[in-house]
């Protein structure tokens, strides 16, 4: 989850990994450190906490050099702090690395014996030593490819060497790592992101594979040392100039983005004119797929579990839906006619790339439901669907989630027609329906005042409750991770009907409870299941559709109202008042809210 860049050029290049490390901060802000080669000698600078801790450290005019690499940690091994920041440095060998190394232990027992002295807690210090070792006896290119067979685990290296001044090596095992191509200088990188600002034609390192930067060459080899050609892509610009505005945070800035989110998803899929669903190139015929299974991680896992609701109405799919770390070490039982989905954000989960991975292993239908089209995961799936969402740079995730949502949606319905599963009135009408929900997420934005209010009391309290069903019930997870995310609350996410065997028992008097109860057909019986929260005591936030119905329950502590639209797409609305709950906790408490603690934005660990 840690975020590392390189730079090799014909002019100092300190300023710009600073520049860049604070576009990789998303990924970990544990620590930082920067190392520059000048004159022979290896200049190192590293600070606890964020990269404007680092900056205030030393002067940049100082810290000479052609050459450098920088790193924000996200910790693994070792508690953040100056000493285990990266770089990690020997006498002649500087490294910054993302990913864990499971045999470090090994190694540094065996290093030890060499008369290697360890200075920190980190996995990453042996990666140092190993390729110092190494060195004594073979040339830098051997040494290289042997340190890397040596190592057990997952990485992404940036290494620069005292006496070998013009050159950076990166290497890729598991961890995503990027090269980038500019004028008189070339880069290293975790991201297309944190490269953006330089440069647009990028080089994708795969598993393996390891290269040879210079200002005015790079050189490719495989896993055995051997020279291999790359292909060099041509990225689009548009994230580099991706600022906060008049925002206070990212995260106020993509809640708001939403209505745009979900308009350019239903541009890019649905012809207005003819009410159809475009999905291009789909590589499998219909009748080749009898199954769906969902997989993802965290807030798109529960895109997943949203989708299921969707594929289960509106094909007769037999769908399943998988965590991804766990989905991994199974003894699955793969299916020739199933369809494997994963979603991801980054594109970069390390769980979900691994099962993905897995599934391609097994010759298994692939499809990749991401935001970064340039990510592992894509490039590795047999099919991608963009959800076009553009840069969330908020650890905790809002207009990806919705855009994740929307294409699982979009997918699902189109199938669902191509099945013959869903009359065309009914697929017609459903599209027309979609087509005004951008509006409708706007008109439901406008709750701040309402929210505000209500955010005091889930920070006083011990513990907080989301309950739905039905489709619902994935929204109220997706709470409930919002507000653990942001205001470090403890809040569960339940199924409403599953309260009495076992989570009433948590409800005392004043506990807060957000009650998701949308006009659908679950709604008398998630009222129901309110009065039983209300009568022990509980503070119901009810968060409901609005109707000239009254609601019937009473002693509801308060109530939002969203706007209307049929029973699919209200999970599009009930997400927003969690999202802006989860929001405004967190902001009365005075946190970091576009970087909570222990959290990174690109999880690329296991």
């Amino acid at each position: 989850m840690c975020g590392i860049i390189g730079i090799s050029s014909n002019k100092p290049v300190s300023a710009s990994i600073i520049s860049s490390l604070k576009k990789l901060e998303y990924r970990g802000y544990d620590s930082a450190g920067i190392a520059t080669l000048f004159e022979g000698e290896i200049k190192e600078v590293k600070s606890e906490g964020r990269v404007d801790s680092l900056e205030q450290n030393f002067d940049l005019k100082n810290l000479k050099g052609n050459i450098g690499i920088g790193h924000v940690r996200w910790a693994t091994h070792g508690v953040p702090n100056s000493v285990n920041a990266h770089p990690h440095s020997s006498h002649n060998v500087s490294v910054v690395h993302n990913g864990i190394i499971e045999n470090s232990t090994i190694l540094k027992k065996y290093l030890t014996t060499k008369g290697h002295v360890f200075k920190s807690q980190t996995d990453t210090e042996v990666i140092v030593h190993l390729i110092t070792e190494n060195l004594k006896t073979d040339e830098i290119e051997k040494a290289i490819t042997k340190t890397l067979k040596q190592l057990h685990g997952s990485f992404a290296l940036g290494i620069v060497f005292k006496d070998i001044p013009d050159l950076i090596i990166g290497a890729r095992r598991g961890s995503p790592l990027a090269v980038g191509y500019g004028p008189n200088e070339n880069y290293l990188g975790s991201d297309s992101y944190a490269l953006k600002s330089m440069t647009n034609k990028i080089t994708y390192l795969d598993d393996g594979e390891f290269c040879i930067i210079k200002k005015d060459q790079v050189l490719f080899f495989n896993e055995d040392g051997k020279k291999i050609n790359k292909k060099i892509l041509e990225l689009s610009s548009n994230e580099a100039s991706y600022e906060k505005g008049d925002f206070k945070h990212f995260m106020a800035k993509e809640i708001e983005e939403q209505p745009t989110t979900v308009k350019t998803g239903i541009k890019e899929y649905v012809d207005k004119t003819n009410s159809e669903i475009n999905i291009y190139n789909f590589p499998w015929k219909i009748s080749e797929i009898n199954s769906i299974t969902l997989i993802g991680c965290g807030t798109a896992y529960h895109s997943c579990l949203m989708a299921k609701y969707w594929f289960e109405e509106l094909t007769q799919l037999d769908v399943s839906i998988d965590i991804a770390s766990e989905f991994r070490y199974r003894k699955n039982r793969f299916k020739k006619d199933s369809l494997y989905i994963f979603v991801s954000q980054s594109g970069e989960t390390a769980d979900t790339f691994a099962a993905l991975d897995l599934c391609n292993k097994n010759n298994m239908k692939t499809c990749a439901v991401v935001n970064v089209i340039e990510s592992s995961i894509a490039r590795d799936a047999n099919f991608v669907l963009p959800i076009h969402c553009g840069p969330e740079i908020g650890v905790a995730s809002t207009k990806a989630f919705l855009g994740q949502i929307l294409i699982l949606y979009i997918l699902a319905l189109k199938l669902g027609s191509l099945r013959n599963e869903i009359n065309k009135e009914n697929y017609r009408e459903k599209i027309k329906d979609l087509q005004k929900l951008p509006s409708l997420i706007e008109k439901s934005l406008i709750i701040d005042n309402d929210i505000q209010a209500i955010s005091s009391t889930f920070n006083e309290a011990k513990g907080s409750m989301f309950l739905g069903r039905g489709l619902s019930y994935p929204i109220a997870l997706e709470g409930a991770l919002k507000l653990k995310e942001l205001s470090y609350v403890h809040a569960e996410g339940y199924p409403a009907g599953e309260m009495k065997h076992g989570p009433l028992a948590l409800i005392e008097d004043g506990m807060p409870v957000v009650v998701l109860a949308p006009r659908d057909s679950y709604y008398k019986k998630t009222i129901s299941n309110m009065q039983e929260v209300i009568a022990r005591g509980a503070k119901v936030l009810l968060i409901t559709n609005k109707s000239k119905d009254e609601i019937v329950s009473e002693n509801i502590w308060e109530t939002i109202e969203v706007e209307n639209t049929n029973d699919d797409l209200l999970p599009f609305l009930l997400t927003i008042p969690l999202q802006k709950l989860a929001y405004y906790s967190a902001l009365k408490k005075g946190y970091d809210i576009d970087k909570p603690r222990n959290l990174a934005k690109s999880v690329t660990v296991e």
